[in-house]
C-alpha cells in the first residue's frame, strides 16, 4: 500500500500549509491514504503538539513490508524518527521537501541538514539547482525534481482580455520594506508600467512614484484567482533593483517560491530574477520574462507586442491546469516509486 503522513495544520491560509494540504490531496487521487491520523487544523498549541506526535507514533502499526510512506520535510524532530519506524516496519520513505532549514532559518547546519535527509530512501526536491545543491553537499541517496508546486483551488482565472498598456504588474505578499525595500525604490524608473500591489504593509506616501502603485491589501488565495488585477505576476525579494540580494536572494537560486504558482493559477505570465531557480522553468515554458534587472522592465514591456503576450498568456492556460490538477507532485511521485521499484 501507499501512504502518506497527515499532521495538524492549524491553519489552511498560510502558503507553506496550503502547499503541504495540495500534496495531500494530490496523492489521496493516486490512491494514498493517511497512514497516521487524518488531517487537521487544531489551533490549540497543545492539541497541534499532542496531535501531530499522535500521527507519527500511529504510522508504524499502519504500515507493512514493501509500504511506501510519502513524509513532507521538514517534520522539525520527527522526521528521522519517522523515517527510522517506516524502515523498521519495512516500508520506503520518499521525502519531498519544502523547505531547507539551513538556508534562511540557519535552523540546522548544512552536514546536520544532509544527515536528516538521509534517513529517507528518496528525496524529491524543488528542482535541478536544489539537486545540484544537495548532491555537492553529500547527499547519496536518489534525488528527483518536483519542476514546481501545485496550486489546487475551486475557483478560476479570468479569462484574457483585451489588453490596455501600460502593462500591470500584480505583487503579492509582505509588503513591509524590512523584505521588499525595492518596492520603494523602483517607482522611480517606472514610465511604461503599473503596479498592483496585494498584502499588508505597503507605505505608500513612502514609495518613490507612489503614483505608480495601486495597493488593493489582502485578499484571500481563492478570491485572487478569479479576481486578479494584473497582466504580469512578479516575483522577486529583498532591497535591490540589481537582483535579489541576501539571504532571501541565496535562497531563490534554489528554491520554488509558492507565489510563482498562484501568479499562473491567477492566469498571468511570471517576470522572474534570471538568477532564479524557477527562471529555467519560466524559460523552459515560455510563460513569461526573465531578468538582470528591474531597471530592464521598462524597456522589455515597453516593446513587448500583444501577440507576444497572448500567446504567452495561452501557454500560462496550459501550466496553470496541471497545476490545478496537482499534476507536478503526482509524476515526481511516481517516478520516485518507480526508482525504488528497480
Amino acid at each position: 500500500m501507499n501512504y502518506f503522513l497527515s499532521r495538524n495544520y492549524r491553519t489552511l491560509n498560510q502558503a507553506g500549509n496550503k502547499a503541504k494540504t495540495d500534496i495531500e490531496a494530490a496523492l489521496t487521487e493516486l490512491g494514498f491514504r493517511s497512514a497516521g491520523l487524518a488531517q487537521s487544523t487544531h489551533k490549540n498549541a497543545v492539541l497541534h503538539f499532542l496531535y501531530n506526535i499522535g500521527s507519527v507514533l500511529k504510522a508504524p502499526f499502519t504500515l507493512r513490508k514493501g509500504d511506501i510512506l510519502v513524509i513532507q520535510y521538514p517534520l522539525k524532530k520527527w522526521f528521522a524518527l519517522s523515517c527510522k519506524l517506516a524502515h523498521l516496519r519495512g516500508a520506503r520513505v520518499i521525502t519531498v521537501i519544502h523547505d531547507l532549514g539551513s538556508f534562511r532559518r540557519k535552523a540546522l547546519t548544512i552536514p546536520q541538514e544532509i544527515a536528516r535527509l538521509s534517513n529517507a530512501d528518496y528525496i524529491i526536491a524543488h528542482n535541478a539547482k536544489m539537486r545540484q545543491w544537495l548532491e555537492e553537499h553529500g547527499l547519496q541517496r536518489p534525488i528527483g525534481e518536483l519542476g514546481i508546486f501545485d496550486y489546487r483551488s475551486t475557483t478560476e482565472a479570468q479569462p484574457a482580455t483585451e489588453v490596455k498598456r501600460p502593462y500591470r504588474l500584480l505583487y503579492a505578499g509582505a509588503l513591509a520594506p524590512i523584505k521588499n525595500a525595492f518596492l520603494y525604490e523602483i517607482g522611480a524608473h517606472i514610465h511604461n508600467y503599473r503596479f498592483n500591489l496585494y498584502g499588508n504593509g505597503f507605505k505608500v506616501e513612502e514609495a518613490k512614484g507612489s503614483e505608480h502603485f495601486n495597493y488593493i491589501g489582502f485578499v484571500p488565495s481563492d478570491q485572487l484567482i478569479a479576481t486578479a488585477q494584473g497582466d504580469f505576476g512578479l516575483v522577486w525579494d529583498g532591497h535591490s533593483l540589481d537582483g535579489c540580494m541576501g539571504d532571501l536572494g541565496e535562497y531563490l537560486q534554489y528554491n520554488n517560491p509558492h507565489k510563482t504558482s498562484l501568479y499562473l493559477r491567477c492566469g498571468l505570465p511570471i517576470i522572474i530574477w534570471k538568477r532564479a531557480a524557477l527562471a529555467s522553468f519560466v524559460e523552459e515554458h515560455q510563460v513569461g520574462l526573465t531578468i538582470d534587472s528591474l531597471r530592464e522592465l521598462d524597456e522589455r514591456l515597453g516593446s513587448l507586442s500583444e501577440e507576444e503576450y497572448y500567446a504567452m498568456r495561452q501557454r500560462v492556460a496550459t501550466v496553470s491546469q496541471r497545476i490545478a490538477e496537482g499534476r507536478y507532485v503526482q509524476e515526481a511521485v511516481k517516478q520516485a516509486m518507480e526508482t525504488l521499484k528497480d
